[in-house]
């Protein structure tokens, strides 16, 4: 059984930083691309940061470029996201997520099939 288990959320100002982790279990993790997607209240859950089976490959949201850094440590089975910069927009549930076979990284939702249970980020400003 498959299970994503996001930490690392909380509660920072503006300009701050968190560290997401998102740590596997019941899968090879290697033959899994994973992604990051957050939920805002009222909004629909949107990509956030993909990164292909063995991290060559990233994908980011034009929002994020450049203060978000997604990877991966496959001995450990887990995937981070380093979020600097951090804005009140960034606010939200973030929610880890992996395809079941091993493709490149992909932003598309609908290409996922397991997820986590979510994380709580808030930034205020």
């Amino acid at each position: 059984q498959v299970q994503l288990v996001e930490s690392g959320g909380g509660l920072v100002q503006a300009g701050g930083s968190l560290r997401l982790s998102c740590a596997a279990s019941g899968v090879t993790f290697s033959n899994y691309p994973m992604g990051w997607f957050r939920q805002a209240p009222g909004k629909e859950r949107e990509s956030v940061a993909a990164i292909s089976c063995y991290g060559r490959s990233t994908r980011y949201a034009d929002s994020v470029k450049g203060r978000f850094t997604i990877s991966r440590d496959n001995a450990k089975g887990t995937v981070y996201l380093q979020m600097n910069g951090l804005k009140p927009e960034d606010t939200a549930v973030y929610y880890c997520a992996a395809v079941y076979r091993c493709v490149g990284p992909t932003m598309r939702e609908s290409d996922y099939n397991y997820w986590g249970q979510g994380t709580q980020v808030t930034v205020s400003s």
